[in-house]
This record gives C-alpha cells, structure tokens and sequence, in this order.
C-alpha cells in the first residue's frame, strides 16, 4: 500500500493513470444503459438565470460530471490532497474546471471562489462529506455558499445494477462496464440570503436527509444494497451513553 502511495507521488504516474480513469468513466457511460432524471429542474434554472450548487456525496461523484450537460460552465470544488489533485486531473479530462479548498484546508479561500463564480453565472457541485467524512454527513459549507451567492442547493445522486463498493471512509462505488444506472436529480433548496445561523442549520440539515434518501432509493430500486451513512453525533453520543 506504502509502495502504491508512493508511485501515485509520481507526476507522469499520477497523469496516466488520471487520464485511464477519464476514459473509464467514458467506458461505463458509452457501454452502460444511463437514465437521467428530472433534468427539467436544472433547465429551468438555467432559463430563468438562476445559479445553483449541485450537491452529491463523495463516494458517489463518479458519474455525476459525464452526465452534467451544464459541464462547460461547472467547476467542483476539490480538497488540495493528493487525492484531490488526481480527481481534478481526471475532471479536466472530462472538460470541467476545479477549485481547491476544502472545510478544513483552504476553506475560507475556497468559499470566496465559489461565491465569485456563481455570481459570474457559473454553475458549482460540491461534496458536502468531503474531503474526509464523515460519510454522507453534511458539512455546512454548502448551505452557507448558497446563501451568500443567491445560489440553489441542488441534490443529485445515482446507482447501478453492477458495481463494486470500495473499502474506502466514503465507501466509494465504482460502476461496471455493461451496468445499468440512474442519475437522478432531487427537489431544489432554496437558501435566502436573510437565513439566520439555526436557519442555516436547517437548511444542512435538510440537504443530508434528502441526499441520503435520493441515494438509498435509488441503490433500493436497483436492486443493489444499500451504503449506510456514517453515525451523526447525536448516534455516537447515545452509543457512547449505553456503553
């Protein structure tokens, strides 16, 4: 594991194999049978000039920017990790910018580039998990780029009927060649800009518990088993009180 973390440490190694992973996905998508959903929602937007963040777990972006037909104007906000930089590598591939930041590394700087580029009526996406869990545990970055920018908070997730599930904090799912799968988009969040900070709070809420059920329903419709999410605090402090 040492010895594989090192040769990724590598630039033209970490170039190659970014490039493999851009035309993997193109793979799965071209060989797959890929179903869309409500993708009125995001047109309307883009009709009436609306920004919006497009909010999906980090264990499941892997399809989400070869089916975004917005991607010429989308960038994704990605962690300054190594992982992070080899994500935004394969993205570019993939025709779509990037910014680096993270809630707990270049955060203020990123929610500022975020801020900036809706307000040029450009379009973001987001992992609100990311860059290291909890998984499918929301950070509050989202909510607050949505209600400095004007921005709606948009939910997006997907499955597949063959898969593998990574080991990984995120669980990460990676779709066969040959699979079948939904990309689905959820209900919009609106953010006013006079939220207070418990409204805030709501409102991340509100973006977990609709990501989690977009996500398990979808994963419940395909047949496949579901990936749970992390526990929240409340869960941890009631397991740590019973123990």
């Amino acid at each position: 594991m040492a010895a594989a973390s090192r040769l990724m440490r590598r630039p033209v190694v970490s170039a190659a194999l970014s490039w493999l992973a851009a035309r993997y996905i193109r793979l799965v998508w071209i060989t797959g049978r890929w179903r869309v959903e409500n993708t009125d929602i995001a047109d309307r937007m883009i009709a009436d000039g609306t920004p919006f963040i497009a909010c999906f777990w980090h264990g499941r972006m892997l399809m989400i920017p070869n089916a975004w037909k917005y991607s010429a104007r989308m960038s994704i906000l990605i962690s300054h990790h190594r992982d992070g930089i080899f994500i935004s590598r394969t993205l570019a591939h993939l025709g779509i910018g990037t910014i680096a930041g993270s809630s707990s590394r270049g955060g203020a700087g990123a929610l500022v580039s975020m801020v900036r580029a809706l307000k040029r009526g450009e379009y973001m996406g987001i992992t609100p998990d990311g860059p290291r869990g909890p998984r499918m545990r929301a950070a509050p970055g989202a909510a607050t780029a949505a209600r400095l920018s004007g921005a709606v908070l948009l939910p997006v997730s997907y499955s597949a009927t063959r898969r593998r599930v990574l080991g990984s904090w995120d669980r990460f799912v990676v779709p066969l060649p040959f699979s079948r799968g939904i990309i689905r988009v959820g209900a919009p969040i609106e953010v006013p800009r006079e939220t207070d900070d418990a409204g805030l709070e709501a409102v991340r809420q509100k973006l977990e518990v609709d990501l989690i059920n977009l996500t398990m329903a979808l994963d419940s419709e395909l047949g496949v088993a579901p990936v749970e999410p992390a526990p929240n605090a409340a869960e941890l402090a009631t397991k740590g009180a019973a123990e």
